[in-house]
């Protein structure tokens, strides 16, 4: 049915079914209620723009725009192509009123050069008298192909007798329900009363060649019809360059202040004994192997920050199988020399265990306890341990965030250590050292997911950061091979060779049972099948849905080479230190995260054996699927895996649970920027020496809205 649109001609609406129903270009009106928009109440815009984090003047001013329409000029319709934006404007023709095959509104404007179709499928009655026949508007919008020609689908509709801009029209990151021109405004009212002096002083800015903060933010929000719009889109802009220095310059600062307050905090400091051997001095004897130089190197930096008054907050970071755990060991030595406590703290049972397991000989050796708590332990022996913890009877305490979970108390907690600090949240961490009575305890932090410098030196400045960049003596690379998952005969048929040689294998699976979803070769049908197909070995199996007990059972077996073949899922990712496993089978490896990967890597090469990991994948294979086989084949250097880590997932991502409460950049990118996140720490350090007022200018600029600023 067709309805002409003529002067006079009255609306006749019929309701549309619910297929029908709008999106979000609005609703349109069916009672006379709704026919009249009515003005956002001035609480509910509030709201709105609360939800984009924009509060005050200072948040509108750094509320930069996601691109820019060119509104300074008009074109002919003739000169209009399918895939392009013009203006342009145009008599109404004619419209018409369609309801089927569904509702939609159709108007035909004609210039001096031709003609044109637009089309709304959500409209309001407004609209249609809007569009009768012999009115001139000013339309912009993109011109694609439809089934009469040209036509522009719910174009922008505005009075020719407005002046045409002057500048590049800005669009704004919004929500649903919040007008351009009402967050434009705002702006706009932002520019014209805020003290827009520079933060930084003159020659500062001539000698990075950053360009006045005014014009910066005017450039972004105002640009003028001339400005590079490709430059300003990619973010590679003067004006950005400035807003994005200023950015980086503002967090360094903010990170600087953060440590600074940390050191005003009070802590017992651990100094080395000087009256008596010391329990350091003692596990270095015991140890059955030497320090490397960089082991070496980070005993003494952590040592150093022990023998402070201010609390240790020192992050360490080293490649999978590294030495990290001796290093914590010495440190843990450290505080029990001094009558105190130190508790390690994994995010999984099989990673705390290996822990104990590492620990609890050494601590023995010397005439110390080391008890493990985990939520799985028998009533009795948890009890025992939570009384020896409570006590002080145990100097070392080992286990899974059950140790920070009410009824835990220690005697004297001096020195908690967390390891694979990604995996758990802000609070998590910081519930730990809250088990100390009185002073805080000194925090150290590990992680064998290396932290590429660009990003150690924006997010973890208020940290001290020890690495451990050098393999123990002996140890050999691990060999990486790319093998399609047709050739899976011929890769079992290799893992008797490699028993027969000695060695052990572990097989990868992502899944523990069937997904239909997914259809990933599983766990438990893979065990079911290694173990018929490799006949006289012995095949075992490990998952998270195990109990405890039966996970530790099985993974004791496999140490005590009892079992050939282990068919495990991601739950032996990181801790596991199996010497003998020499051989790596990773199903559907394209499934699987780089740094994934990567650690699951870590779990072979760990003797004096040669190793080889395969990567198993189903093709075809995504663009980043290929990108994460390829990084892993070319390299194992744990730091360039994470650079590229960086770049495919981004900072969110490879932070894991740490973002939480952390500085994410909204503006500048940690590796494209990162030349100008050294200039920006440099220039920090030199501000808050010499010129403190200047750095107090602008992180007022910069950091008064700190919540909307960190979560970006």
């Amino acid at each position: 049915m067709l309805l002409a649109c003529q002067k006079g001609h009255p609306l006749r609406s019929k309701p549309s079914s619910p297929s029908e129903s709008p999106g979000k270009q609005g609703k349109p009106a069916t009672s006379r209620k709704t026919r009249q928009a009515k003005p956002a109440k001035k609480r509910d815009l509030a709201s709105l723009f609360g939800k984009l984090g924009l509060n005050t003047p200072q948040d509108f001013l750094l509320h930069f725009p996601i691109r820019y329409e060119d509104e300074t000029c008009l074109s002919p319709i003739a000169q209009a192509s399918a895939g392009q934006s013009i203006q342009f404007e145009a008599v109404v023709q004619s419209c018409e009123l369609t309801y089927r095959p569904r509702r939609y509104l159709t108007a035909r404007m004609r210039d001096d050069s031709g003609e044109i179709q637009l089309r709304w499928i959500n409209f309001y009655p407004s609209q249609v008298q809007q569009m009768q026949a012999g009115k001139r508007w000013r339309v912009r919008g993109e011109v694609r192909a439809g089934f009469g020609g040209l036509e522009m689908v719910h174009p922008k509709v505005t009075s020719p007798s407005s002046p045409l801009p002057q500048s590049l029209t800005p669009i704004y990151p919004t929500t649903e329900g919040l007008a351009q021109k009402a967050i434009a405004q705002r702006i706009e009212q932002a520019l014209n009363t805020l003290d827009l002096d520079d933060s930084l002083p003159e020659a500062v800015r001539d000698n990075l060649g950053l360009m006045p903060f005014r014009q910066a933010v005017d450039v972004l929000h105002r640009p003028a019809p001339g400005d590079d719009l490709d430059a300003l889109v990619h973010r590679t802009h003067p004006a950005w360059v400035r807003v994005k220095f200023d950015e980086l310059l503002a967090q360094q600062l903010s990170l600087a202040n953060a440590r600074e307050q940390r050191r005003l905090r009070q802590a017992d400091p651990l100094f080395e004994p000087l009256d008596r051997v010391s329990y350091v001095q003692k596990l270095s004897t015991e140890l059955p192997f030497q320090l490397t130089a960089a082991q070496q190197r980070v005993v003494q930096e952590i040592h150093a920050d022990l023998a402070q008054t201010w609390p240790m907050h020192r992050l360490l970071q080293g490649d999978v199988g590294s030495g990290k755990t001796v290093v914590a060991a010495l440190a843990a030595m450290r505080a029990i020399d001094h009558g105190k406590q130190a508790a390690v703290m994994a995010p999984t049972e099989i990673l705390a265990e290996q822990h104990y397991l590492k620990l609890e000989p050494w601590a023995k050796a010397l005439g110390l306890q080391c008890v493990w708590l985990s939520a799985g332990l028998p009533a009795r022996i948890k009890r025992q341990a939570l009384d020896a913890i409570a006590s002080g009877q145990a100097q070392l305490v080992v286990g899974t965030q059950a140790l920070i979970q009410q009824g835990v108390t220690f005697a004297d907690l001096g020195l908690a250590i967390v390891d694979e600090q990604h995996r758990f949240g802000v609070s998590q961490r910081l519930a730990l050292g809250e088990k100390a009575n009185g002073r805080l305890p000194h925090q150290l932090t590990m992680s064998a997911t290396p932290i590429p410098r660009s990003l150690a030196m924006t997010c973890f400045a208020d940290l001290d950061v020890s690495v451990i960049d050098e393999r123990p003596p002996g140890r050999l690379p691990v060999k990486t091979k790319l093998v399609s998952a047709s050739r899976r005969a011929e890769v079992i048929e290799g893992l008797r060779e490699s028993v027969a040689s000695g060695g052990q294998v572990y097989w990868v699976c992502p899944l523990v049972e069937e997904s239909e979803a997914l259809q990933l070769q599983t766990a438990t049908d893979t065990h079911e099948m290694l173990t018929a197909a490799l006949e006289g070995l012995t095949v075992g199996l490990v998952h998270g849905k195990l109990h405890a007990k039966e996970k530790a059972d099985v993974m004791q077996r496999f140490k005590a080479g009892e079992i050939n073949v282990l068919v495990a899922t991601t739950v032996i990712e990181v801790g596991v230190d199996v010497p003998n496993a020499s051989q790596m089978v990773i199903e559907h490896a394209e499934r699987f995260g780089l740094a994934q990967l990567h650690q699951l890597r870590g779990r072979v090469g760990r003797g004096t054996r040669e190793s080889i990991c395969l990567l198993l994948y189903e093709p075809p294979l995504s663009f980043d699927a290929k990108y994460r086989l390829k990084a892993l084949y070319e390299t194992d250097d744990g730091f360039e895996i994470a650079r590229r880590d960086l770049q495919l997932r981004g900072p969110g991502e490879f932070l894991g649970a740490r973002q939480s409460g952390l500085s994410l950049l909204r503006f500048a990118d940690f590796e494209a920027d990162a030349h100008w996140v050294e200039k920006a720490k440099l220039l920090c350090d030199e501000l808050r020496a010499q010129q403190p007022e200047v750095a107090k200018c602008h992180m007022d600029r910069w950091m008064q809205s700190r919540e909307a600023f960190l979560n970006g």
